[in-house]
């Protein structure tokens, strides 16, 4: 028995107290949770709050090369006083409100239809819808192109000669491309709300349709009644997602007017950043349109989140 209990104890592993102090202090209610966290944290400072900076630094000084600068002060805010800086914003506000009162409420519809449980096929239509979202917004933007195309012989076209109407130069008028990079968003996104939404309504107790059944409720007072008011925490998601993506908008933009755009048609903010900072090599101008789109997109997410009431306390 002496053999044996002295063999089990030679057969343990004795860590040393000082890494049993540390595995004791790593695992700790105080510490653990901070560990957890720094891998966000570091990513944040690294990948967010040290370029932000980096970026304010550069929008007060005139840049000619890594490391050589001149402060100008604000100078650079001060050119943004220009037709095509007023261009961009309204080619991204225009996007991001058509969007909004396009892709919302497409979403919902797709949600609540293939939320039907006797649905048949359900999961083929959510494939089909979503499968957009996978798709390179250059391979995206290629096929509209080509359904979009200018001679009478492209798809578009070729339909509205078929009813009678005159065949349209859609790159070419302020109307028809912003059609273009609207559909092109929404085409390529609204699987992905889609499941935002059928999330948002998988959440929902079905208690509360049958209550409403139960007093007579029909399909319109249900949806209106219960289903809304439920998905307003996904709305108000969906709306923030929107207003940064529409106000950042570069890729629909690039796949219709990849060198010239007539009338500044598809000029949008990222990509007036991207002429003057790296095609005109101004990167402290750059920076200046940088800063201001920030602030924008910020000050509108926090107006619209102040209004649905986000930043009231529970009572």
């Amino acid at each position: 028995m002496k053999n044996k209990s002295a063999g089990s104890k030679r057969g343990k592993v004795i860590l040393p107290k000082g890494s049993l102090k540390i595995k004791s202090f790593l695992y700790s209610q105080t510490v653990a949770p901070y560990i957890f966290v720094l891998p966000f944290l570091l990513s944040f400072l690294i990948f967010f709050l040290y370029p932000t900076i980096n970026t304010i630094y550069m929008s007060f000084h005139e840049v000619y090369g890594m490391g050589n600068m001149r402060f100008i002060g604000l100078s650079n805010y001060q050119r943004l006083f220009n037709q095509n800086f007023y261009d961009a914003i309204r080619t991204n506000t225009l996007y991001t409100i058509f969007l909004i009162i396009v892709l919302i409420p497409l979403s919902i519809v797709f949600a609540t239809l293939l939320n039907i449980k006797y649905l048949k096929g359900r999961n083929f239509f959510k494939s089909v819808i979503f499968i957009p979202a996978l798709t390179s917004i250059i391979v995206a933007g290629v096929a509209f192109r080509l359904l979009f195309g200018e001679s009478e012989a492209a798809f578009m076209n070729s339909i509205l000669v078929k009813l009678g109407l005159p065949a349209q130069r859609w790159a070419f008028s302020h109307t028809t491309g912003m059609f273009l990079m609207v559909s092109l968003a929404t085409w390529k996104m609204a699987g992905i709300y889609m499941v935002y939404f059928i999330s948002g309504l998988q959440a929902i107790p079905d208690e509360l349709y049958e209550s409403a059944d139960i007093d007579g409720a029909n399909s319109i007072s249900k949806f209106t009644r219960i289903t809304l008011p439920l998905l307003k925490p996904i709305v108000i998601y969906a709306l923030t997602i929107i207003i940064f993506d529409g106000y950042r908008m570069f890729g629909e933009s690039y796949v219709f007017w990849n060198e010239g755009m007539p009338g500044n048609i598809g000029l949008t903010i990222v990509r007036y950043i991207y002429q003057q900072a790296f095609q005109r090599n101004d990167m402290g101008f750059g920076s200046a349109i940088g800063i201001v789109l920030l602030a924008i997109v910020l000050s509108i997410n926090l107006i619209q989140l102040k209004f649905f009431g986000i930043f009231k306390k529970e009572e």
